[in-house]
């Protein structure tokens, strides 16, 4: 017998409430929560193959963020125009020189700034066509819920080892949330579905705000090429097990075919919690971290992020960053200058 405190990911998204049948299933290709399995295997299906003929010949990638790496604001000349430029201190816009020349890069995410309804059809337009970036537009109550709550409010606390021991830090649980979160993923998993070739792209998700986004693709999808990588710590299991929705998340991650971490302790953490909570065991063999779930072989990667060097020697390069340098060599001639980097989360905007 099911239990009924699961909840379906894919239900949640829809809005309705979970139905158990007593009937046979098959086992399908994307498994959302315990017990609780999608369908995709039968005859009304929507998943997609990789028997259709494809029209891309060029290597892609889709980014899929919260936000895209852009800067919008209004025209300065009063005619009410949006005005649109990179944000060049986006980690997402620089992901793209990691990558090929080769490589075609779509970005999906949300705008900083709202756009009125009767203009998100133009905005898309002209994003699409000179920036190749597909916007999400969340109505504005959807999205505090989904960012300032359950991301800012449960997630980025409980993944930074701050238990929710008062109101400051998340106060209780808040069930309400998690429902606008899965929302928030559908939307974001409709924008990839609008442009992805599923054959030929490759879909790289990023960080705690869309950890379930990997279950709404893959049941479109089931052979697409997903990874995701989290761009927090990912906390002991000790720590992770108070989050009430913890099998759903772990569950819904496990849908992607690369997870990425930025320290070895963090990939470590993510797989006790795999072993300790879903059962699943993993296997380490030079180097590669490999897990095995529901036919498929999920690969855990650590991928620190590392310095943009083509950055810093155009900073170096400056004459004002030379001039500080011969100031600072004058200043503390003869001297040891121990220099440290200290984590300022706690002291910054959370992103």
């Amino acid at each position: 017998m099911v239990s009924r405190s699961y909840s379906n990911l894919l239900d949640l998204a829809s809005g309705e409430r979970p139905t158990f049948g007593s009937e046979r299933r098959r086992l399908p290709r994307v498994a959302t929560v315990a017990g609780v399995l999608s369908e995709l295997d039968d005859e009304n299906s929507n998943s997609v193959g990789s028997d259709a003929p494809s029209s891309v010949s060029q290597e892609r990638m889709i980014i899929v963020g919260n936000q895209l790496p852009l800067r919008a604001n209004r025209s300065p000349d009063g005619s009410g125009e949006w005005c649109f430029s990179w944000d060049e201190d986006s980690l997402l816009l620089q992901l793209k020189d990691g990558l090929g020349e080769d490589v075609e890069v779509i970005y999906v995410g949300c705008l900083k700034e709202e756009v009125d309804p009767s203009e998100q059809d133009d905005v898309a337009q002209t994003l699409l066509e000179s920036f190749k970036c597909v916007p999400a537009f969340i109505p504005p109550d959807l999205f505090s819920k989904f960012y300032h709550g359950f991301c800012k409010q449960h997630l980025w606390p409980l993944f930074h080892y701050m238990l929710p021991l008062s109101p400051d830090l998340g106060g209780r649980f808040d069930r309400s949330l998690w429902q606008p979160y899965v929302s928030v993923n559908k939307i974001f998993a409709d924008k990839v579905m609008e442009v992805i070739s599923p054959d030929d792209d490759y879909v790289w998700v990023h960080d705690y705000h869309l950890m379930v986004l990997p279950t709404f693709l893959r049941k479109r999808f089931n052979r697409v090429k997903l990874g995701f990588f989290l761009h927090s710590p990912f906390p002991s299991s000790e720590i992770y097990r108070t989050l009430p929705v913890r099998d759903e998340l772990l569950r819904a991650l496990l849908n992607a075919d690369l997870i990425g971490f930025h320290t070895f302790d963090y990939a470590r953490h993510f797989l006790s919690c795999c072993s300790r909570m879903l059962g699943l065991s993993y296997q380490s063999k030079r180097g590669y971290i490999g897990l095995e779930y529901y036919g498929r072989t999920v690969s855990i990667k650590i991928l620190p992020v590392g310095i943009h060097i083509g950055q810093l020697q155009s900073v170096l390069n400056l004459p004002e960053t030379e001039s500080k340098v011969a100031e600072l060599y004058d200043q503390f001639r003869g001297q040891t200058v121990i220099l440290g980097v200290d984590d300022m989360d706690f002291l910054k905007e959370s992103a």
